[in-house]
């Protein structure tokens, strides 16, 4: 409504209506407004605002959306660090873009040119993360009927399966041996993860009841991370683990060293911080070694594996990989593939005198 005060001689304009779903009145003012041109666009501006608080209250902006969808996997079977990866990504990329958009207006284009060009400077493998964290909670916006479709685009990600950085047999027999020489307190550490190939939560949580010195194996079952705690393995699988002469003896030393922990590698208090990787670049970087990643000592146990001829299956079985896909970086790495394929190959006789050349044309 429009309506001219005499008394102050400017115009006056409202808008009501009634909330589509709880049928309660709402209504906006505007007052002292000079022209009946002027009063007519504040009308109009008027209705977009109050559909747009209409929409609020059954529609949330982004910012409510993802707190919602966070504390929705909270309570799912969700481990904690994998809460944390969304509601980081989330953070750090659609936040700042949507805060405050009421997130059906929120386009697949949008979407699009997030990923494309606010994250693109990123990994492919981040930006496809990023994609899921937002398709995800769009998602859960759906079963929320909040929205009835999902905007997030399908979008063709190609991962580059790069060549793992890893040290050589030759390098982990100088990491190791001054290692010890030194008496450096990751020495069994490091040593286990190159003998087994486990991973750095799964060392963590290694305890004397899962291994058997006598049958000179060991049991993976468990994982550690600052946010879940103890948990299952990543693979969610248990698996059984050689250990070889060389690390039996560095059990048994640990074993003699501290009997009464029920933990079989020292408790580090950088590694409780989780400096673990900067350790052992730093170590390296000391001996003039590649510095690699904590994680690559993983790497580098899988492709000496291979490189002695162990089969890629039972290196991923032993590994706790889920299938053979994964172990191809690490078969490339190793060569393995390519030893000895072209030994038998054998098309011409190079040896042969060369012949006259037969003129076939004019």
């Amino acid at each position: 409504m429009i309506k001219f005060n005499e008394k102050k001689k400017c115009f006056e304009v409202s808008y009501s209506k009634r909330h589509p779903i709880t049928r309660r009145p709402y209504t906006l003012r505007r007052t002292s407004i000079k022209t009946k041109a002027e009063a007519k666009r504040v009308e109009r501006r008027l209705v977009i605002l109050l559909e747009d608080k209409f929409r609020k209250k059954v529609i949330p902006t982004f910012e409510i959306l993802m707190r919602e969808y966070i504390d929705f996997l909270k309570n799912q079977d969700v481990s904690l660090k994998t809460v944390e990866s969304y509601f980081l990504g989330l953070r750090a990329h659609a936040l700042p873009a949507w805060k405050d958009r009421i997130i059906d207006t929120i386009s697949t284009n949008e979407i699009r040119s997030l990923i494309l060009e606010k994250v693109g400077d990123r990994s492919t493998s981040h930006q496809k993360n990023v994609l899921k964290y937002i398709r995800s909670a769009f998602n859960y916006a759906i079963d929320e009927n909040y929205i009835s479709r999902n905007p997030s685009p399908n979008m063709k990600f190609k991962i580059k399966n790069k060549i793992k950085d890893v040290l050589t047999e030759e390098q982990v027999r100088i990491l190791l041996n001054m290692a010890k020489e030194v008496e450096c307190e990751w020495y069994p550490v490091w040593a286990t993860a190159l003998y087994t190939g486990m991973r750095n939560g799964e060392l963590y949580a290694l305890t004397w009841d899962k291994v058997d010195l006598k049958r000179k194996v060991l049991k993976v079952d468990c994982s550690w991370n600052n946010k879940d705690g103890f948990k299952d393995t990543k693979s969610g699988d248990d698996r059984i683990v050689g250990i070889a002469p060389a690390l039996l003896e560095v059990f048994m030393t640990l074993r003699a060293k501290n009997e009464d922990s029920n933990f079989v590698l020292p408790r580090i208090d950088k590694w409780d911080k989780g400096e673990q990787a900067s350790e052992l670049r730093k170590f390296l970087e000391g001996l003039g070694l590649p510095r690699i990643r904590f994680h690559d000592l993983r790497a580098t146990w899988a492709t000496i594996m291979l490189s002695r001829g162990i089969e890629p299956i039972k290196v991923m079985l032993m590994g706790g990989w889920k299938d053979l896909k994964t172990m191809q970086c690490y078969v490339r790495k190793a060569g393995v593939s390519l030893n000895g394929i072209t030994d038998e190959l054998k098309l011409h006789n190079p040896s042969v005198a060369k012949t006259p050349l037969v003129e076939l044309f004019r």
